[in-house]
């Protein structure tokens, strides 16, 4: 009977729906594999046919050869007891390997469309989209769908022909027999759906507490997580606790293989009651001389097979609805529209960065509709909780504990960059700098207003000519756990060995990357943790000078470094800074001193702006930033 009862417990109450496009747009991933599908079928029906012929040769052997004392037909139909397994060995090699080409096909088509097309979508998808989540599509869901391909439609049309090859045979061998052993099958269906509820229930508790317990693991596992336990001292509780997960995980698991079995007893006694009235009733046909033992026998056989494929038909919609979802949730993140796409007449900038202007610019996150993923339940968890705007927009408090929190990120904001100038953001947590700096690559496009280039509008240029003139360092740097080379090399990916240093150098990273055991194949492991803070910088600042951009966008974050580091990096940034036009959220006087123009921003909109001097005589919000932020760094006078 196989594993039939599984499919059971993952059906919902209510199957999901299906639609014609959607099997329409399943069939088309199934296209490019169309001839190795029909050999598959081709083999499938050999291997169906050749399995009908073993009850046949054993009816021969019961009433004809043996009785007859046939020498020949019993060597001859021996050789064929053995030749029918091992043609259907031979062919089920074939078979495994058409079977896994096709659906590892599809798995790769599907997979490298998904991550293609995640590749195009903003920066909002990805702050308002779980990581769990997409691995989730990318791996269970491409399954799922590669399985309706490779396996579930396959099987459905082979069991059908299955079915009807065997009932056929039934009926040419004995009626009435057939139709008494046809007649049970509403039996295993009963028993199947009233076990299957049962089933059902248990294993969706037994997801829930294993959902908790991977969340755990998750959480605690990773790099962050298990630093956090380590310097509270948790390790004990955190035993304790999935300890507490792995329990239920197990009482559940031993729960459900109890009922499973239970399903197995109870599908084996109807399967037993259709031998019995097989034998029962055949029985009584011989003694009356309407029947032979061999018909009997095969008829026995005929049945176990009849019922497996009933049973696997009862099923199929479930099958064939359950993998539809997986295909559906595949469809639904490669339907997603980017937010930030790229116009069929988009020019490419010219080799020169002349001016960069925002012209009343304005921009709100929530004024960004649709292109999410749908929420999804997840038990055990809380889900439908709004996600943190991205940037530095959630601070709840301001200078003088005025509350950043309001509906527009940014509001009418207005500047220009001229070449080789340094333009210094400064301002409150949460007044919109960081927003201000996503915008110029856009990783969002404005609400309201536009961002232009030497004259152009953002969205008039190509992508790709945008991201080569400009440069960006973010506060959060990221490293890939690869060798330092490869993270330097994600740049320029040609660049040369000389290339690599000189920039190194420049950061002022160098001398410690060569003082390394394995130099500049050092693996700096996951996210760079294996680095300090501002070893990281440097690194992105190395990263970004072998890029060599005319436009330079910099979040200069030191406060958490060390005095040696920090001035490693400030040392660094004056190197990078030279003739490049500059955007930099400032967080040292040195920098801002050095701008030709400060931008001082509160709760989304540009309050001030002038050179140093200029805004400290005004008395304003930047007098304010000075005397409680700036003042005191030594060495630095007002």
């Amino acid at each position: 009977m196989g594993m039939g009862w599984w499919r059971y417990i993952h059906a919902a109450d209510e199957r999901p729906r299906v639609t014609w496009p959607l099997v329409k747009r399943v069939l088309r991933y199934a296209r490019p594999y169309r001839t190795r599908i029909i050999l598959l079928l081709v083999s499938i029906l050999i291997t169906t046919g050749l399995g009908l012929l073993t009850p046949l040769i054993l009816a021969d052997l019961i009433d004809n050869t043996i009785p007859n004392q046939d020498v020949n037909r019993l060597l001859l139909l021996s050789l064929a007891l053995l030749a029918v397994p091992l043609v259907s060995g031979a062919i089920n090699v074939v078979q495994r390997w058409l079977n896994a080409s096709i659906g590892e096909g599809v798995i790769y088509d599907l997979r490298v469309g998904l991550f293609t097309h995640l590749q195009r979508l903003s920066l909002r998808f990805f702050t308002n989209t779980k990581t769990g989540e997409l691995m989730s599509r990318l791996n269970n869901d491409v399954v799922g769908a590669q399985n309706a391909v490779s396996n579930t439609i396959v099987n459905i049309i082979t069991t059908i022909v299955q079915a009807a090859i065997t009932f056929g045979v039934m009926l040419t061998l004995e009626w009435r027999l057939t139709l008494i052993s046809v007649a049970i099958f509403p039996f295993f269906v009963l028993v199947a759906q009233r076990m299957g509820k049962r089933l059902r229930a248990i294993a969706r508790e037994q997801m829930g507490l294993n959902a908790q317990m991977n969340a755990m693991m998750n959480e605690t596992l990773n790099v962050g997580g298990a630093l956090l336990v380590k310097l509270f001292g948790q390790a004990s509780d955190e035993v304790r606790r999935f300890d507490e997960r792995a329990v239920g995980v197990r009482n559940k698991g031993i729960q459900q293989a109890v009922i499973g079995r239970q399903f197995f007893v109870v599908v084996g006694l109807i399967s037993a009651l259709g031998t019995a009235l097989t034998f029962g009733l055949g029985g009584f046909l011989v003694l009356s001389g309407e029947m032979t033992i061999g018909t009997i026998v095969a008829l026995n056989v005929y049945v176990g097979q009849l019922y497996g494929a009933l049973q696997a038909l009862s099923t199929a919609p479930v099958d064939f609805a359950t993998s539809m979802v997986s295909f559906e949730r595949v469809f639904e993140v490669l339907d997603l529209p980017p937010d930030i796409e790229e116009k069929p007449d988009a020019h490419a900038l010219s080799d020169r960065i002349d001016t960069v202007a925002f012209q009343n610019v304005s921009f709100r996150y929530d004024a960004i509709g649709g292109g999410l993923l749908t929420e999804v339940e997840r038990v055990g968890r809380m889900d439908n909780v709004a996600t943190a705007l991205s940037g530095d927009e959630v601070s709840s408090n301001g200078a003088e504990g005025r509350s950043q929190a309001r509906e527009w990120a940014l509001k009418g904001v207005s500047f220009t960059a001229r070449a080789g100038e340094l333009v210094a953001l400064v301002g409150p947590s949460g007044a919109g700098k960081t927003t201000l700096t996503y915008l110029m690559p856009r990783l969002y496009d404005p609400t309201e207003g536009r961002i232009t280039v030497n004259g152009h509008d953002l969205r008039d240029v190509t992508l790709s000519s945008l991201m080569h003139h400009i440069g960006m360092v973010t506060q959060e740097t990221h490293l890939f756990h690869d060798t330092i080379r490869t993270n330097l090399l994600y740049a320029k990916p040609d660049a040369s060995q000389d290339e690599i240093e000189l920039a190194c150098q420049a950061a002022n990273i160098h001398e410690f990357i060569s003082g390394l055991p394995d130099g500049y194949d050092t693996v700096v492991g996951e996210r760079g943790y294996r680095l300090s803070g501002g070893e990281k910088q440097r690194i992105a600042l190395a990263r970004v000078i072998l890029k060599d951009p005319q436009v330079l966008i910099l979040d200069e974050a030191t406060s958490h470094l060390d005095s040696q580091s920090e001035a490693l990096i400030q040392d660094a940034l004056k190197t990078v800074m030279v003739g490049r036009t500059s955007i930099v959220i400032a967080h040292r006087l040195s920098t801002i001193l050095s701008a030709d123009t400060i931008l001082v921003m509160d709760r989304g909109q540009i309050v001030e702006r002038g050179t140093h001097s200029e805004l400290v005589t005004q008395g304003g919000l930047y007098a304010h930033l000075y005397e409680t932020q700036f003042k005191d760094e030594a060495g630095i006078p007002a």
